[in-house]
């Protein structure tokens, strides 16, 4: 079945369902050995300086594999790139649960950063099997999984390594992704795209996609500054829970979850997107998000209403940046059907980058000016975003929305 075909047809609901859920276990992966960086670097002998290296290895992992396995989703059939990479990501989870050299775990976390861009490959394989007027409600839904997976895998591995230590946690995932690798082989149906590319060719006109989209550029530079608003916010609130309000590590994980209410914005995102919204929708996640680390800022002292406060925080900004992600991914979907891969593993790199920056920066100002220095920063990146957004222009006559 090819994707030209697919494409006048309705995705089922429950095959909706499974590419969220898949997107969701798959991509938890990147997030399991965020709060696990103690005992995993005590244990595999990692200096305290080189403990970062573990999650961003990692993440290397994952913007190379965004860079140069995802293209391959448009000239490869999707299923079995897809399940091919998964059984990768097995042998890479086995490895981290019984390995305790540092040298192996480090290289079997930059595979599973590698192998988990699975789930940016079955984002875009969903448009394919939907038809243009449901297309937003499909990248909502499944984003809206991915999006879990993301939330819940820092509190899932900090309550499981407290249980039953922190192997656990990859074995327990190396058993979901093999099963769900058995499932998708199975069910999902096959896609087989037409091309006229080598791989080479391929890599290459990732730099050609960039410079001539400028709804990818506009897109991915919205999202790479909420995204490293995010990351700031989320490397260094577990930091400011523990010194301003004693909380433990139970408590952060506990904290963490309140953050998963973010994700509804996701699927309501993409419904709303659908009758035509996305612009105005844009503006409110940019501003909700500014609104959000200014109330953060102003939190002041170790109360309950303080703490109750940042936990509003934290969801409005899981909000913003949830419902924005789905945007941009549904405006770049609407530009070409057979460059999909490429543009989405493009607009999922750059944003990545600004993830990792902001986590890199948040760290850096709360060590030298502490909460409010870091918030301040973390507002500041949505508030450029939030400019950039007033020089946009809707072209007269377009019927591809750019925003």
């Amino acid at each position: 079945m090819n994707a030209s075909v697919q494409q006048h047809k309705n995705i089922p609901g429950w095959l909706s369902f499974l590419l969220a859920v898949s997107c969701g276990i798959i991509v938890a992966n990147l997030y399991y050995a965020q709060t696990l960086v103690g005992p995993i670097s005590e244990a595999t002998g990692l200096s305290a300086s080189a403990a970062g290296l573990i999650v961003t290895i990692t993440q290397i992992g994952y913007v190379l594999g965004l860079l140069f396995i995802v293209p391959l989703s448009d000239i490869l059939e999707n299923r079995s790139l897809s399940v091919g990479s998964l059984v990768i990501v097995v042998a890479a989870l086995l490895v981290a649960t019984f390995v305790r050299n540092s040298g192996l775990f480090l290289a079997a976390s930059l595979v599973i950063g590698l192998g988990s861009v699975v789930a940016q490959i079955l984002v875009p394989y969903a448009t394919y099997l939907s038809s243009d007027e449901q297309r937003g409600r499909v990248v909502g839904n499944v984003m809206s999984g991915l999006l879990l997976g993301i939330m819940f895998a820092r509190p899932v591995a900090s309550f499981v390594a407290s249980l039953l230590g922190w192997q656990a946690i990859f074995a327990i995932s190396a058993v979901l992704v093999a099963v769900l690798a058995l499932v998708l082989a199975r069910v999902l149906p096959k896609r087989l795209p037409t091309h006229s590319l080598s791989y080479g060719q391929l890599v290459v006109s990732l730099g050609t996609l960039f410079k001539n989209t400028p709804i990818l550029r506009r897109r991915a530079f919205y999202q790479a500054c909420l995204f490293g608003s995010f990351s700031l916010f989320w490397t260094v609130v577990p930091l400011h829970l523990a010194d301003e309000f004693g909380i433990s590590q139970q408590g952060i994980a506990w904290f963490a979850l309140a953050g998963v209410g973010g994700a509804v914005a996701a699927p309501i995102c993409g419904r709303l997107a659908d009758r035509g919204m996305s612009r105005v929708l844009t503006a409110v996640a940019l501003i909700v998000a500014v609104l959000s680390f200014l109330l953060a800022i102003l939190v002041q002292g170790h109360s309950f209403v303080a703490l109750l406060l940042l936990v509003i925080a934290a969801i409005t900004l899981d909000m913003a940046v949830s419902g924005n992600l789905v945007l941009g991914q549904r405006a770049i979907f609407s530009i070409g059907s057979e460059a999909r891969g490429r543009l989405n593993g493009l607009f999922m790199s750059i944003f990545f980058i600004g993830g990792a920056i902001g986590s890199s920066v948040g760290g850096w100002a709360y060590s030298h000016g502490g909460w409010k220095l870091a918030a301040l920063i973390g507002m500041i990146l949505p508030v450029i975003a939030l400019l950039y957004y007033l020089t946009e222009r809707k072209p007269l006559g377009s019927k591809v929305e750019e925003s």
